[in-house]
């Protein structure tokens, strides 16, 4: 069997702060409908989606708050830098999605937004349910342990 050779994707935007704040579930890639302008403005790598979520509107699934800035080099036929966009998924994983929002209390938390290997902008949503509080302490305790752990090692060997 063929060894798999590592994926070439160019990361645009990563949400860091969700992994800390929401107790991540299940992963889906999604396509992104997207204006001319938007993409060139996220080639040169300028985009953050830390305060953005994906919300279902009419059997779609739209992502809001996402700030994509203007191009500066397009003149009137520039986007709106904080428009909602369309998530492109199967009708099974929209409905899968927005029943688990629905029903169970769920945030739909976009991860990271990224380029694939054929050029096209990805955007990778989760399952997400928030954390309390004092979870959130929890994580900062067990992540301050790890790193004075490995700095005792260090030190040691």
């Amino acid at each position: 069997m063929a060894a798999k050779t590592e994926r070439k994707i160019k990361v645009v935007a990563d949400n860091r702060k969700a992994r800390f704040n929401y107790e991540i579930g299940e992963v889906f890639e999604a396509g992104i409908a997207l204006t001319g302008t938007e993409v060139k403005s996220l080639r040169s790598g300028k985009a953050t989606i830390a305060e953005s979520y994906a919300d279902s509107r009419g059997g779609e699934l739209w992502l809001i708050n996402s700030n994509i800035p203007e191009y500066l080099q397009a003149s009137r036929f520039n986007h709106l830098p904080k428009r909602p966009r369309k998530l492109l998924l199967h009708k099974r994983q929209v409905n899968k999605l927005a029943g688990a929002v629905e029903r169970e209390g769920m945030t739909l938390v976009p991860l990271k937004l990224y380029f694939n290997e054929r050029g096209r902008a990805k955007i990778e949503i989760a399952l997400g349910r928030g954390k309390k509080l004092h979870d959130k302490r929890e994580t900062l305790k067990k992540r301050s342990w790890e790193r004075e752990k490995g700095r005792l090692m260090r030190e040691k060997g």
